[in-house]
């Protein structure tokens, strides 16, 4: 059974590394992007589609939209960590989980406790001025209307979130593909591997297990060691309930 050659893989490792996606969110309530039900599925009552929204251009363009659609659709204030974070945070805790790369930004691994992770895309947590840098948490962007803007310098405040037609941050990425590489165990869960430059991250991979998690088949399922069609939360769960 699937579940049983994971736990002796993760039993016999030492150095893993697991990549996620939306789908370790989705069981905390947050959409993802591109399921039936996800974000880029949804109707807007408006110009522009929700993948045109989270566009560098149409940021610099259309802020009033860009931010109406960010803070109703990409912060989820209420949502805690599910099984899938705090199974991973135990397993960092005893040794096994060197690192954890994401393409989520809500924070929830470090809202779990997890403390080497890799955030892609960025996190809706930190905000900064365009113009002096000043810092700003999420409250911060939600309690403000229309554009916020800096209260030292007035410019505009920016979610530190990688957008469409941006690049992904340099020390992370560089972050990401040094733990890749040096691990013996990457487990990839809740996410479908469309998503270029992030997916390409797994080429760096030259360990003994690749181990794929998620609902849904992926283009990568025939490399994979073990391919596992289930919830992300509810596999780590059973897995770690153990240790």
């Amino acid at each position: 059974m699937s579940i049983n050659r994971l736990k002796e893989i993760i039993d016999n490792s030492s150095n893993i590394v697991f990549f996620g996606g939306a789908g370790v969110s989705t069981e905390s309530g947050i959409p993802d992007f591109r399921s039936s039900n996800g974000l880029f599925n949804q109707k807007l009552n408006k110009t522009f589609t929700p993948e045109e929204l989270v566009s560098h251009t149409s940021f610099m363009r259309y802020p009033e939209d860009f931010f109406d659609f960010y803070r109703d659709k990409l912060i989820y204030q209420d949502a805690k960590p599910n099984a899938a974070h705090t199974s991973l945070m135990k397993l960092e805790k005893i040794g096994k989980l060197k690192a954890i790369v994401t393409q989520n930004i809500d924070g929830l691994h470090q809202m779990a406790g997890s403390k080497n992770v890799y955030e892609l895309h960025g996190s809706v947590h930190r905000n900064y001025c365009m113009k002096c840098h000043e810092f700003y948490d999420v409250d911060f962007i939600v309690k403000s209307k229309g554009i916020p803007k800096c209260s030292k310098c007035g410019g505009t405040v920016k979610p530190d979130v990688v957008l469409y037609e941006e690049s992904l941050n340099e020390d992370v990425i560089n972050g990401a593909v040094d733990a890749i590489s040096k691990a013996d165990t990457l487990i990839i869960g809740g996410t479908s591997l469309m998503v270029y430059p992030a997916s390409g991250l797994i080429q760096y991979f030259k360990g003994k297990h690749l181990v794929l998690i998620n609902k849904s088949s992926t283009s990568y399922d025939n490399l994979a060691e073990i391919v596992i069609n289930d919830k992300i939360g509810e596999t780590l769960k059973k897995i770690v309930e153990s240790y």
